[in-house]
């Protein structure tokens, strides 16, 4: 039996804008009220997805959500008409009228947390969506996250869904941001790492100053319990409150994973020695732990250039290539680290650049942009085959774009009663191209 790792790629919704929603996100904040270009931000994600798919990856898209999410702007008291709804809110809750109409969920690291049937007891591939409780335009994701994930992987013989966590900032959840899985080969048992930022629960532990630490210890301890995996392979690390504060809201802005590594900033953990030890005692064979020291790349390089929220793959060869933003090229800082990099003797031999700066001006490198699902064949062969890329789908998928979507978006532009009928006819072509049913009929 094969084994692989999928990454399924959020597309931007038509929606995306840059309203500086994302406290403790330094590029969301620095780039609040610009004008964003949601049609450039959905072909650059596509191209990205496709050029690892035309690398022999396996390379799924997760549909964006409806926005405006007139559900929630009437859960909180506002009536009428739609346009009525969209311009009552607009004049009396401008904020909360923004966080409906954000298109994070494109960022679909966020979208879940994802344990494949290797690890689990009972041999299934387990989700369970995340809370997203410390922003409330995240907050109002995970219910269409879960339809979306159903909808995909909908076989039970193959895959469990869990309901999100407790909506509580003692269960806060971001996510497979905050989860990095390290095994020999896909299909072996693995080590599941789970970082956090705070224990919630214990006045005494130690946590940010600055800026919300959005993945709790108890959070990340309740979903390795609903996916059933040991404690042989698991392993809770703390989140360094200090980098928290200069801008490394989830972990995957300061380490990354892939199979025996894990390549991580030297400031990224708490007592990251012992709990490194852990992870070698647990992970049978070899591991390489790539430490990038802060004498050649800062925090504050780190953060900017997105040098660990990158994706870190396998080809086909063995050899891993890292999948960076073209911001890290532009670096000189981390440019100069990965060039030296690729000179030492790891299993990272290769980098490739690309174009993903409208999602990076909000604040999410590549690593942002997917959901990793580790399968074997017969799972691969149970899924949604309608969200798979190839040469149909991403043609198919730009023309969509082209069709729907805008070229210019202000954060005034979300009261345009116009974006309501734009973003659902979008949504209901979409539905058809890649069979997702009816995933969308409770906003309505």
């Amino acid at each position: 039996m094969k084994h692989f790792e999928a990454n399924f790629d959020g597309l931007v919704g038509p929606t995306h804008n840059y309203a500086g929603l994302s406290f403790g996100n330094v590029a969301s904040l620095n780039n609040a009220a610009q004008a964003a270009n949601p049609k450039a931000a959905a072909k650059q994600g596509l191209q990205k997805a496709k050029a690892l798919a035309d690398m022999g990856m396996i390379q799924g898209m997760l549909a964006p959500q409806e926005r405006p999410d007139l559900h929630t702007l009437r859960r909180i008291g506002f009536s009428g008409t739609d346009k009525e709804v969209l311009q009552k809110a607009a004049e009396q809750a401008p904020a909360v009228l923004r966080a409906c109409c954000s298109a994070s969920s494109m960022w679909t690291a966020n979208a879940a947390t994802v344990s494949p049937s290797a690890d689990t007891h009972d041999g299934r591939v387990h989700f369970t969506p995340a809370n997203l409780v410390d922003k409330l335009h995240r907050s109002i994701e995970p219910q269409t996250t879960g339809n979306i994930l159903k909808a995909i992987f909908s076989d039970s013989r193959y895959f469990v869904h869990h309901q999100h966590l407790p909506e509580h900032s003692s269960f806060g959840d971001e996510g497979a941001a905050n989860h990095t899985r390290l095994c020999q080969e896909y299909g072996h048992a693995g080590v599941e790492v789970f970082v956090y930022g705070q224990e919630a629960t214990n006045p005494q532990a130690i946590k940010p100053k600055k800026f919300p630490a959005r993945q709790t210890l108890e959070a990340s301890k309740a979903i390795a319990r609903l996916h059933r995996l040991d404690e042989d392979n698991t392993v809770f690390i703390q989140q360094n409150p200090e980098v928290i504060d200069q801008g490394v809201f989830h972990n995957d802005v300061i380490a990354v994973g892939n199979r025996n590594v894990l390549f991580h900033h030297e400031q990224a953990f708490v007592d990251t020695k012992a709990k490194l030890a852990e992870i070698r005692a647990k992970l049978e064979g070899d591991i390489h732990f790539i430490e990038v020291p802060t004498a050649k790349v800062s925090i504050q390089d780190a953060v900017k250039s997105y040098l660990f929220n990158t994706q870190l793959l396998s080809m086909s060869d063995g050899k891993m290539v890292i999948i960076a933003p073209t911001d890290c090229a532009e670096n000189p800082a981390v440019k100069a680290y990965l060039d030296e990099l690729l000179t030492l003797d790891t299993p990272i031999q290769k980098v490739e650049y690309f174009d993903v700066k409208q999602s990076m001006q909000n604040g999410g490198g590549p690593a942002c942009l997917r959901l990793r699902v580790a399968m074997n064949d017969a799972e691969l062969a149970a899924i949604n085959q309608h969200v798979l890329l190839d040469d149909s789908l991403f043609t198919r998928l730009n023309a969509w774009v082209d069709k729907h979507y805008r070229d210019r978006l202000l954060p005034a532009d979300l009261a345009d009663p116009q974006l309501i009928v734009e973003s659902r006819t979008a949504l209901d072509e979409l539905t058809q191209i890649m069979k997702l049913g009816s995933v969308y009929q409770f906003q309505r």
